[in-house]
């Protein structure tokens, strides 16, 4: 049984801020306050600092002296610059996980079946989520810890949701397109690398 996951309380907080960002509490442009986000919260500012500065590093947010933090005016070319480098990724990815997924593609196949009801409902943050999961246990399933860190580090989820959120970059066969990755690596087809990194490359947002 997979021991439950938990977050730092520094995680929690940087999720806290992502979800405000996405749902449109914080616009692009509008300031963030550190201590009003520590008072909600009830933390420390120190935590909350520490989140933001994650946050900054990711190209989210930006701050100025004497003007504090800001949620970044995000354009599709912001969006778009890190597809390429996680297509890259992915596609090393599929290769060191092929073997393993061509027997065993479990991981994958609950994700599949919550995008089609996801589809069928038009429920963007469903197949936002989901497609995220697909993809980080494709990752996962490379098995090399440096790759999937590095992975995490471009904030997938992040620029996902915003992608169609903030541009309406919406795909509508999410469903469609990673059951037929899963059925490529059951047969082994030895393209799949490269199938992986076009269908990446092929939910980018377009400048």
């Amino acid at each position: 049984m997979t021991p439950p996951v938990v977050h730092s309380l520094r995680e929690q907080i940087r999720e806290h801020i992502v979800e405000g960002i996405v749902s449109g509490r914080w616009k692009p442009g509008e300031r963030i306050v550190e201590r009003r986000i520590a008072t909600e919260l009830e933390v420390s500012q120190t935590p909350v600092r520490e989140a933001l500065r994650e946050l900054e590093t990711l190209r989210l947010i930006e701050s100025a002296p004497n003007k504090g933090v800001r949620v970044r005016n995000l354009t599709a070319a912001d969006l778009e610059e890190s597809y390429p480098v996680r297509a890259g990724l992915e596609q090393i990815a599929a290769e060191l996980a092929a073997p393993a997924l061509a027997e065993d593609c479990s991981a994958l196949t609950p994700h599949v079946a919550a995008l089609y009801e996801a589809d069928r409902l038009a429920d963007g943050e469903a197949q936002v989520r989901h497609t995220v999961a697909f993809h980080r246990e494709l990752v996962r399933a490379a098995g090399n810890a440096v790759l999937l860190h590095t992975w995490e580090g471009l904030g997938i989820e992040v620029f996902t949701a915003l992608s169609i959120r903030w541009l309406g970059t919406v795909q509508k066969s999410y469903a469609e397109e990673h059951e037929a990755l899963i059925e490529a690596f059951l047969r082994r087809d030895p393209q799949i690398a490269v199938l992986v990194k076009e269908h990446v490359l092929g939910c980018a947002p377009r400048a």
